[in-house]
């Protein structure tokens, strides 16, 4: 009995080697080709990036968690930006009132997002994309009522560019968020009940979890995590635009699969999120220091998100099951099938 406990601890685990092994690969091509992209400048700037990807990708990976995928991601964090603009005024005494109200505004996003998925039984897909037409057009029409090149209040924006022990406070918070959610999933009877929920949604039916509930929770709960990302950027980016989201479309969703996320729902792990989006981040930054054309930057950028999705958690859980199965199928079977 201890030994199958162990053997499927392996086996589950086994989902999240591949980004730890990209991770490696990744700071050899680095060490060998492109060593200033780990240099002390070029490293400072590249957490607080980290960061929002990571930050977005927790929150899709709560969606995939689900069986789902979220699309509203970039538009639901340019809207949070401009109403931390608009609603500030550029005042700090309005600072506190404009983050609330604009997160406020991203979980009701993810509300209508969880309504439509959970209650209604709409293609998840097809419903992010559709909400998220819906949040650019409000953008759009908000963004004409701030001024041009407004900014966020200035203690946003002093805050967002600072350090705390040589690290930007930007990472920090990514830090925190992804403590609060491990200890959330792990060890919280709601946590546990999520995941179950995922993982075997009839069984957590049987025993009397409300499953829709759960899923209008997780979407309104990975909203907020991309309404945070999206007012951390802005108070790094100072004077956001309306494409302040727009390359958040897929790198989320990449992450979260690359960290050994199913796309069918069921187990992910945070840690191996926030990874996949720090070998995303610390890939593109090789990229651009390499000196790499823009179109050159995408192909590779790419190759690399497919080329983890082909060893993604899935495929390598299957795999293993697989090697299991001829392990222990008995010798002189095969042939004996064969003679039949």
């Amino acid at each position: 009995m201890r030994n199958s406990s162990l053997l499927t601890s392996i086996v589950v685990s086994s989902r999240y080697i591949p980004v730890w092994v990209a991770n490696l690969l990744l700071l050899i091509v680095i060490l060998i080709t492109t060593p200033a992209t780990i240099s002390q400048t070029s490293f400072s700037t590249t957490l607080p990036l980290v960061a929002f990807l990571a930050i977005a990708a927790m929150g899709q990976m709560l969606v995939v968690m689900t069986g789902g995928i979220d699309l509203s991601i970039p538009n639901v964090m340019t809207l949070v930006a401009m109403i931390v603009v608009g609603a500030g005024a550029g005042t700090d005494e309005r600072l506190v009132s404009a983050i609330l109200t604009a997160l406020l505004v991203a979980m009701g996003i993810g509300l209508v997002n969880g309504f439509l998925v959970s209650i209604l039984k709409l293609n998840p897909l097809i419903v992010t994309l559709a909400v998220s037409q819906v949040v650019r057009g409000i953008s759009i029409e908000y963004a004409a009522t701030v001024a041009n090149e407004a900014s966020v209040p200035s203690n946003l924006s002093t805050w967002a560019t600072g350090q705390f022990l040589g690290v930007s406070h930007i990472f920090w918070v990514g830090i925190i968020i992804a403590v609060v959610m491990t200890l959330l999933l792990r060890y919280t009877v709601a946590g546990r009940r999520f995941q179950s929920v995922g993982a075997n949604p009839r069984a957590a039916h049987l025993v009397g979890i409300p499953i829709k509930l759960y899923v209008v929770v997780a979407y309104m709960l990975a909203a907020l995590l991309y309404g945070m990302a999206g007012v951390l950027l802005a108070g790094f980016i100072g004077s956001p635009t309306l494409g302040l989201g727009a390359s958040y479309l897929l790198a989320p969703i990449a992450a979260a699969v690359i960290g050994g996320a199913s796309l069918t729902g069921g187990l992910a792990s945070v840690i191996s999120t926030c990874a996949a989006a720090f070998f995303l981040t610390l890939l593109s930054q090789m990229l651009r220091i390499q000196g790499l054309s823009s179109a050159l930057q995408f192909v590779a950028f790419g190759i690399a998100i497919i080329g983890g999705m082909v060893v993604s958690g899935d495929r390598i859980i299957k795999g293993i099951e697989r090697l299991l199965r001829g392990l222990s199928q008995p010798i002189g079977s095969t042939s004996a099938e064969a003679a039949q």
